[in-house]
């Protein structure tokens, strides 16, 4: 048995990352993969309805899956599920049936004085729906426009609204968004907006005329002017209000991005006297939907996609498929699973040293990675940049490089590291990028300085893997730290194999941040005009390569030995975060485009621990697990060789 667990148990998470490609079960048998496959604008970019879905829902509620009912975890056990619905059902409820979206408790709620302002006050997360938070709203903006003013006014800085506040501006942000996303593909306020559509149509052309006569002065019917002006003053409001820019260009060759949204299009129909066939299209599946007649939504969810095939929009049309295809996998969130599962193995190879374990975790780790790279490079093809283009993407990558070389480690020692920590930090990398992707979009357009180049592609991907090596030099002497002070299994052999893999690592993060310090000059100098600029983020990527720089001649120099070098190792942790995310957070210089004021706290915390493992790394030996035994009276030669003091030259 235990000879075939690495083969069943890495093909059992294979058959469940393979599951998920699966064609989505039909609701009630709509069309619902289709219509969330369905292409729209926003953020700059092509993307397809399931997204736009995707995106909101954790913007608001910090997850993708909408509960219709909740489930205790002890429950769970006993086999019972909560009722949920999928993205794009949600969303073709939002949409097109919102009497009904209206009772989901989507909203996250979780400053207790904010419980108290919009219901009761709880203790904890707490979930509300529209209905619940609608009577609130004016409430709400009560409290919110004053901070608003005050912001304007320079007299307040919005990096400094306390926790209330920010709560507050979630939750009132997060209703506003979902209101917009109503009037996406109709009008809300439409009790039925085909029929609308039809008068609208109907009232273009005597109200033209009546317009035209009106300004040359010329008897007109009133009736007819007012039904316009009426019409446009709505649509001028719907259009100002509209979330994502649903309605395609008619001629795709001549503007290819020109897309607006259904407020917008409507008012154009007034010129060219013809309603867009996007905007009839979707009325008729709004229709279909809410009389719940499943054939007629499906027809003009099939009719759409081949009117838009037609018109010449086959690339957006398969960039959309794409994207659906890879929301369903959730590629980063089953590697993000199997690195943990590899994580429990390693650790326990190291209370019974089985083999079979090592490789079991070994061999899920692969798999793992090979989910992993297969998400990287499909974010690749789908944004059409370098793997690193913000935040989210470098904890992706840094991720991803960390586990490459752990498993590199992994293959030349055997003895179960390099498994521990490449599993780690997958698994550490991606929970970071997912809570960076509750801030929305994670492949929104990018600034223009930040767009494609080549230096700049060359630069983000050497200098991630140079911050990914950092960090796993740092990993390594964590787990040097705290094996040999609380455990006895740092031996002689595992000491002196994990000084020479942080020390390997170390000149290999030098080499690869010095690199990338001096392409990211290169770019700034093309994009800028100046090769350096002291930005708080140059200064940063010269700080990492000051302090390799640092540790390689303090190793040299003989002045550290190996638990100094450990030290030095994780204080190296300290630098890159600082560089990785916390001069973002400073709100300053020309790299501040992945702010985030809400990790700070992380950040801090991430920081202390690791001052506390140097604390930990200057104990005395005497006082260390695996070498207490030298004050036992055991033999001398029991001590570790990788003790004595460094060579002059060459670690």
């Amino acid at each position: 048995m235990k000879k075939w667990l690495p083969w069943i148990l890495t093909g059992v998470l294979a058959l469940w990352a393979l599951a998920a490609l699966r064609p989505p079960t039909e609701r009630e048998g709509f069309h619902v993969k289709g219509f969330g496959q369905l292409p729209v604008l926003l953020n700059g970019r092509v993307q397809p309805l399931d997204s736009v879905a995707r995106n909101s829902l954790l913007t608001m509620q910090g997850r993708q899956t909408v509960y219709l009912t909740e489930v205790k975890w002890y429950e769970r056990l006993v086999g019972k599920r909560p009722k949920t619905l999928k993205p794009a059902e949600w969303l073709l409820d939002v949409m097109m049936r919102p009497e009904e979206s209206d009772k989901y408790k989507i909203f996250r709620v979780q400053h207790p004085d904010v419980q108290s302002l919009v219901g009761e006050r709880k203790d904890g997360l707490v979930y509300y729906s529209y209905n619940d938070l609608a009577p609130k709203i004016d409430d709400m903006r009560s409290q919110i426009m004053p901070i608003v003013e005050a912001e304007r006014a320079k007299k307040s800085d919005p990096q400094l609204r306390t926790p209330y506040q920010k709560d507050l501006f979630h939750v009132f942000d997060s209703l506003v968004l979902y209101q917009r996303i109503k009037n996406t593909i109709r009008r809300e306020a439409s009790p039925d907006f085909a029929g609308e559509l039809q008068i609208y149509q109907e009232a273009i052309g005597p109200g033209r005329e009546a317009l035209m006569r009106s300004e040359m002065k010329q008897p007109y019917n009133e009736q007819d002017l007012q039904a316009i002006a009426g019409f446009f003053r709505t649509y001028q409001q719907l259009s100002n209000f509209a979330y994502a820019l649903a309605i395609p260009p008619l001629e795709p060759q001549e503007k290819r991005d020109g897309w607006v949204n259904i407020g917008t299009s409507l008012m154009e129909s007034m010129r060219d006297a013809k309603i867009h066939p996007a905007v009839n299209y979707f009325a008729t599946m709004t229709k279909a939907y809410r009389e719940r007649n499943a054939a007629t939504f499906n027809g003009a969810v099939d009719d759409y996609r081949g009117w838009l095939a037609d018109k010449g929009f086959n690339i957006e049309l398969k960039k959309a498929s794409r994207e659906f295809l890879f929301n369903q996998a959730a590629p980063f969130y089953k590697s993000l699973t199997i690195y943990i599962i590899a994580l429990l193995l390693g650790c326990a190879f190291w209370l019974n040293w089985s083999e079979t374990l090592r490789r079991t975790s070994v061999w899920l780790i692969g798999l793992a990675l090979v989910i992993h790279t297969a998400g990287l490079i499909t974010r690749m093809v789908l944004e059409g940049r370098p793997p690193v283009t913000n935040l989210y993407s470098s904890a992706v990558f840094i991720g991803w490089g960390a586990v490459v070389l752990g498993l590199i480690l992994e293959r030349i020692y055997r003895d179960g590291i390099g498994a521990v920590v490449a599993s780690f930090i997958g698994f550490t990398t991606l929970i970071i990028a997912h809570h960076l992707s509750l801030s929305g979009d994670t492949m929104a357009m990018l600034q223009a300085v930040l767009d494609t180049n080549f230096w700049l592609a060359t630069h983000v991907v050497v200098i991630t893997t140079g911050y990914a090596s950092m960090f796993l030099a740092g990993a390594l002497a964590t787990i040097y730290i705290l094996r040999g002070l609380f455990t006895r299994s740092l031996t002689a052999n595992t000491s002196k194999g994990l000084t020479r893999m942080v020390y390997g690592i170390v000149c290999f993060s030098t080499l690869f941040s010095f690199v990338g310090t001096v392409l990211g000059g290169i770019w700034a100098d093309q994009s800028w005009g100046r090769f350096w600029g002291w930005d708080p983020k140059e200064n940063g990527a010269l700080l990492i390569v000051l302090w390799c720089a640092v540790i390689l001649h303090a190793r040299w120099g003989g002045m550290i030995r190996e638990r100094g070098l450990m030290a030095m190792a994780v204080f190296g942790n300290i630098v890159t975060a600082f560089s990785w995310f916390g001069v973002n957070m400073l709100g300053v210089g020309l790299h501040s485009y992945g702010f985030m004021d809400k990790e700070f706290p992380w950040m801090v915390g991430y920081m202390i621990s690791q001052m506390v493992l140097i604390g930990l790394a200057l104990i005395p030996l005497r006082h260390w697990a695996s070498f207490r035994h030298l004050s036992a009276g055991e033999p001398a030669d029991e001590k570790p060789k990788g003790l004595a003091p460094a060579p002059a030259a060459g670690g």
